[in-house]
Order: structure tokens, then C-alpha cells, then sequence
């Protein structure tokens, strides 16, 4: 995925079409221009306030809470309900069968609408489609901590970083570990299933997709990693990122929306 990121000319709380098969949409959001201003708690359920307070450090907390504003206002531009009325429950874990799976809106839209968010340092990365769909966004981790993820990865992909220069090892194993979780989180398994059991490569010209899966690299900011993958194949061969930053992030996550949503979907 080789593209320049761009701005969305229509502000991401207004009301929006579904993503169309085969097209997912992409959010990038700058944690620290987003908690700007007074973050909307109001909007997060009970379970989501709970995890926010148990998070140790203050900058956990904001980035968590302007993650999880941002999932939901823009869950609620596609759904056209308000976000703190955005219900979310698990699917079946492929795994081992149980109640924990991949994550998904409740009620009206849950067959047309799957999401997928992830977090780390500055950035949230939100991922929706018509299929199911998963994200990671990682920092590239210095070599120690580097070198024990890497033995949680495939043989042949142990072997790939191992054959690169020192240098190129922190780059290449966050390439490959972003492309990995995004998988997993697609799959509905997450860290449930081995690392070690699919080859996703580590090669910075483009993922090894699992069968039956599009997997992408997404481009993000410096000393960052990301990946999308994506059910099946899809309709645009690269997908945009549309980057919130800015007052537009802030404007996202804000105490008072711009504009509350109401009615329901369109048929």
C-alpha cells in the first residue's frame, strides 16, 4: 500500500455511506491533537470507563478514552444513531468456541458494518469494511525487546529477520508483527491462536496474505508500523488512509459534537 494519506473533505462525525464490498475505510488518528481539548467520556459504557480507570498512567488513559470516542462517533456516522447509544458485543472465538471473539456492533447493521481499532503511542488506527476486517498499529521496538517477540513468529520468519543486517531487524520485525495481529484480529482469534502458525513475511515489498485474506501495509508516521487485512479480495488495490489530525481530531472526540446524530439508517 503506496499512497499519499489524505485529509476527508467531509468532517467524520456526519452521517456516511457503508463501506462498499471490497472497500474499506481507514482512520488514522493523532492521539495528542485529538485530547487537545475536553474528551467526551459521556459517550463510552460502563465497561469502557472501568478499563480507562484501570490504566495505570495518564497518557494510557487519554489515549484509550480518545481511541474508543473516535470508534464510536464514527460507528455512529455509519449506523446514524448517536454514539453513546453504540452497543458492542463479541462473536464466537474460532478457537476454542467461546463468547470472546471478534469484536461487533449490536442490533441493526451488525452483518453490514465490521470494524476493527487498534492503539499505540501517538496514533489509533480504525478500520470498518463489509467483511470482517482487523488493524494493528505498533512502534518499532528497540532490538532487545525485539528479539524476544521474534521467537513467537514463524520458523521461516525467524529466519528472514535473522538473515537481515542488525539495523534493519527493529524495522522489518514491527513490519511483520503489525501484519501478523491484523490477521489475527480479522480471524476473530487475536493472540488465542500461535504467532508462530501462519507466514505473513517480513519482506518490505508486500505481506504473504493467509488464503482467503488481503493484507496490506498501511503507511503511518515515523518510527511507527501498520497493517490492515481484509476478508477476501478487494475492489481498490489501495485502500486511503484518512488522516485525522489536527482540529479535526479534536472536533472528533470533543465534550460537545459538532453534530448529534439522530434517526435511523437509510434502507
Amino acid at each position: 500500500m503506496d499512497r499519499v494519506d489524505r485529509m476527508d473533505e467531509t468532517p467524520p462525525w456526519v452521517a456516511r455511506e457503508l463501506p462498499s464490498p471490497g472497500s474499506p475505510d481507514l482512520w488514522l488518528l493523532r492521539v495528542p491533537d485529538a485530547a487537545a481539548g475536553a474528551l467526551d467520556e459521556a459517550v463510552l459504557d460502563a465497561t469502557e470507563r472501568r478499563r480507562a480507570a484501570a490504566l495505570v498512567h495518564g497518557t494510557d488513559r487519554v489515549r484509550f478514552t480518545a481511541a474508543h470516542v473516535a470508534l464510536r462517533r464514527l460507528l455512529g456516522a455509519y449506523l446514524r444513531r448517536p454514539p453513546e447509544e453504540i452497543r458492542f458485543g463479541r462473536e464466537t472465538c474460532p478457537c476454542c468456541g467461546g463468547p470472546h471473539g471478534r469484536p461487533t456492533v449490536l442490533g441493526p447493521g451488525r452483518d453490514e458494518l465490521f470494524f476493527s481499532l487498534s492503539h499505540r503511542g501517538d496514533l489509533a488506527l480504525v478500520g470498518t469494511a463489509a467483511v470482517p476486517i482487523g488493524v494493528d498499529v505498533d512502534l518499532v521496538a528497540d532490538p532487545e525487546a525485539g528479539a524476544e517477540l521474534a521467537t513467537m513468529l514463524h520458523r521461516a520468519e525467524q529466519r528472514e529477520l535473522a538473515a537481515l543486517p542488525p539495523a534493519l531487524r527493529p524495522r522489518a520485525l514491527a513490519r511483520l508483527w503489525t501484519r501478523k495481529e491484523a490477521y489475527l484480529k480479522g480471524l476473530g482469534s487475536g493472540l488465542g491462536r500461535d504467532p508462530s502458525l501462519d507466514y505473513v513475511g517480513s519482506a518490505p515489498g508486500g505481506p504473504a496474505p493467509p488464503a482467503g485474506w488481503t493484507l496490506l501495509d498501511v503507511p503511518v508516521d515515523r518510527g511507527y508500523a501498520a497493517a490492515v487485512a481484509v476478508r477476501g479480495e478487494l475492489a481498490v488495490p489501495d485502500p486511503t488512509v484518512v488522516r485525522l489530525e489536527g482540529s479535526l481530531a479534536a472536533e472528533l472526540v470533543r465534550a460537545t459534537p459538532p453534530v448529534l446524530l439522530t434517526g435511523g439508517r437509510p434502507s
